[in-house]
């Protein structure tokens, strides 16, 4: 009798054993069910070369960007387009770690729980929210250069144009890609990936802490005579500009007044408002995380000036200022950026419309308006709105040191106030030199294209 209980309970014990892990093997098989369908090692859907063959990317207009035929994978006609659209939709060969061959495969494979996986020949369709026009139009703005330019809806998330450069063509990939400086980083996608040296674009968060910290601001008046002596450092400006307010420092991207205001907010602050920004936060773009922005705030008084106008060790992602300028915008919030726009799985059945998701308050309302206003007055006061027709445009230009020797990167980042274009964006041009000269012009042809067509 004992020996019948000694085997009962070991059989109850196994049984318990079979009975869990048979519920851990679904739970993983629902969680976990397409990303082990779209395993390179099936060779239901990957050919010998690990090139996946099942499935579509379209851009939000309806183009196939890459699709797959007879066993191999082809893309879009255009070798222009492939490479502006290239860390979007990915590679051949999987380095294109944001590619959404890569990135988002299991939606392409026409997975799901009840079916699995068709095969090849009934692949799933993946759409994406960018516009390969506007890619195309962005990539050859850069011409050339290295850098990112961006653009998305800050009331719906949709990202309409990530471009990032160096590029290349995936179906001729260059035999020097590992050892030719020209495509060095063509791997990486700098919108999701990299962080920089912001230069003046980081003014927006100096200028917005300043509204809300230091009374009477706008009241009081700054002389620059081209540099200012802060502790051991000498804040150097890009001019001479005398006396100025508030809005005219700004428009004329004063060091010497920015740096000096940075003292006076002190660390803490600056630390506070540039945590609110989201500058130093990471965005989950379907599942893709963006790089996190990261400064130093143990400084002097001289490093904590020049850091007050987005140099010393400040890093930013180009992502984060991007949905910052939304938030700038839209009163506060904005909607948080995606990239796929919709799917049909193997069975013809689409996905369910997307849920916009906002981030939380990244600047206060009247903050955001006022400083809005100033963004404009940049535009007339400095950049030119002849640059921008059509536009009512908001926007902040960005020259960075990067070290000597080098010729700094050029940023340019804002929104477009105009009813049927609420967007947001961002440019930089890596060692491009003047902000408003440079990467305002990338802008300016993008956003020409968006807002007033071809």
């Amino acid at each position: 009798m004992k020996k019948i209980e000694n085997r009962a309970i070991v059989c109850f014990l196994l049984a318990l054993v079979l009975a869990a892990g048979t519920l851990l093997f679904l739970f993983r098989y629902l969680i976990q069910g397409g990303s082990w369908a779209s395993s390179a090692f099936n060779r239901h859907l990957y050919n010998t070369q690990g090139q996946l063959i099942a499935g579509s990317v379209l851009d939000r207009d309806g183009d196939v960007l890459s699709s797959a035929e007879n066993g191999q994978r082809t893309y879009y006609d255009s070798e222009t387009v492939r490479k502006a659209t290239l860390h979007a939709v990915g590679d051949l060969q999987g380095n294109i770690g944001t590619g959404a061959l890569n990135a988002f495969a299991s939606k392409m494979t026409g997975w799901n729980l009840v079916n699995g996986a068709f095969g090849a020949d009934r692949g799933g369709e993946l759409t994406l929210t960018i516009d390969a026009r506007y890619n195309y139009e962005a990539y050859q703005a850069l011409n050339g250069r290295a850098g990112t330019v961006a653009v998305y809806n800050y009331k719906t998330g949709e990202i309409l144009c990530m471009v990032s450069a160096p590029s290349y063509d995936p179906l001729h990939v260059p035999e020097d890609i590992e050892t030719n400086d020209r495509y060095k980083g063509a791997y990486l996608n700098r919108f999701l990936s990299s962080a920089f040296t912001p230069g003046s674009v980081y003014k927006t968060v100096t200028l917005a802490a300043a509204l809300e910290t230091l009374p009477d601001i706008e009241s009081r008046t700054w002389t620059c005579e081209g540099s200012v002596r802060i502790g051991d450092e000498t804040i150097v400006c890009s001019g001479v500009h005398g006396e100025q307010d508030l809005a005219a420092a700004f428009a004329n991207s004063c060091n010497a007044a920015f740096a000096q205001l940075a003292v006076e907010l002190g660390a803490d602050v600056l630390r506070r408002y540039t945590e609110k920004a989201g500058l130093t936060a990471s965005y989950s773009l379907d599942g893709l995380s963006s790089a996190k922005g990261s400064f130093d705030w143990d400084l002097t008084e001289g490093r904590l000036g020049w850091a007050g106008v987005g140099q010393d060790r400040d890093l930013v992602n180009p992502c984060a200022l991007m949905v910052y300028m939304g938030a700038v915008a839209n009163g506060g919030k904005a909607a948080e950026p995606y990239l796929i726009l919709k799917t049909r799985n193997a069975l013809g059945i689409p996905s369910l419309p997307r849920r916009t998701r906002r981030t939380g308050t990244l600047i206060e309302r009247g903050t955001a308006e006022r400083l809005a206003e100033l963004m404009a007055g940049n535009v007339e006061k400095t950049y030119g709105t002849s640059r921008f027709p059509n536009m009512d445009l908001c926007a902040k230009s960005g020259t960075a040191e990067v070290g000597e020797g080098q010729s700094p990167h050029a940023w340019f980042a804002g929104f477009l106030r105009n009813e049927d274009a609420p967007y947001a964006f961002v440019v930089l041009v890596e060692n491009g030199g003047g902000g408003s000269s440079v990467a305002g012009t990338v802008a300016g042809n993008v956003l020409d294209v968006i807002v007033n067509g071809y």
